[in-house]
């Protein structure tokens, strides 16, 4: 992937002795998920488009630790922690965006009381960032009319107050951005946080993700956008299990815009 798509890594960077303008961190969901890594090569067909010259740390990146946090393993969250604060910090980041909520939120709200203070961006900020500065530009006529309804991620949303960047990113799609009962402040979550995603769901009546999804189908939508792969995984399961997958997409952000910049 790195030769066909033009990813640095942060030690051939250092060892020439350049700074990229930004670390990206892809996430274990980017690296080893495949669902999640055409997630991660959109993003970088972006920023390859944009010319931003950025870096990932490759096999020197861990997992951040959110998922051992949320489940109760305090400890194991600040080894993996530690270990990738040293790392980056060996290096001079300052600046990470990256395309899962779940290391945007602890990079940014949990790493600083280990040590490990950089301005992090999520990359619905970054691509918005991009097309506001003109360094990139959109052509949204494939989308043009299109139903979209856009899910907000926990980690995103509540967590962090991101709710705009997105949905500005959809407009200029030139698609119709229909809103679901639950969104923004009061959005539902897709079933994953909380280390959830690892996990069979406790009894209940439904599960989270299918609540969700008939949320979202309710809408009428011909996309479902989410930001997060987690939310993506849980959704498409949920179209799945609704056995609407033959007429419903369910499409990160990163993903949209790569494709209508494609056709």
């Amino acid at each position: 992937m790195s030769k066909e798509l033009h990813v640095a890594t942060m030690a051939k960077l250092f060892a020439e002795g350049r700074q990229p303008e930004v670390l990206f961190w892809v996430g274990c969901a980017g690296s080893f998920d495949d669902r999640a890594k055409k997630i991660t090569k959109a993003f970088v067909k972006l920023m390859n488009r944009a010319q931003v010259s950025f870096a990932v740390l490759g096999t020197e990146e861990s997992c951040t630790g959110d998922p051992a946090k949320r489940a109760g393993n305090e400890f194991l969250f600040q080894m993996q922690a530690v270990t990738n604060i040293e790392i980056m910090n060996g290096y001079g980041i300052k600046k990470v965006v990256t395309a899962c909520p779940h290391c945007f939120n602890t990079l940014k709200n949990e790493y600083p009381g280990l040590g490990g203070h950089y301005e992090v961006v999520h990359h619905t900020q970054f691509l918005n960032q991009l097309l506001e500065e003109g360094r990139m530009t959109l052509e949204g006529g494939y989308f043009r009319g299109k139903r979209i309804t856009y899910h907000d991620p926990c980690y995103l949303g509540r967590a962090n107050s991101i709710y705009e960047a997105p949905r500005e990113l959809i407009r200029k799609l030139d698609a119709e951005l229909v809103e679901m009962k639950n969104c923004k402040k009061k959005g539902l979550c897709c079933g994953a946080g909380g280390a959830q995603m690892f996990k069979e769901p406790e009894k209940g009546e439904k599960d989270v993700n299918i609540e969700r999804t008939e949320q979202a189908m309710e809408t009428e939508p011909e996309i479902i956008a989410a930001a997060c792969p987690f939310c993506n995984t849980m959704l498409t399961d949920g179209v799945k299990n609704k056995e609407r997958e033959a007429s419903v997409a369910v499409m990160d952000i990163a993903e949209l815009i790569a494709s209508a910049e494609d056709l």
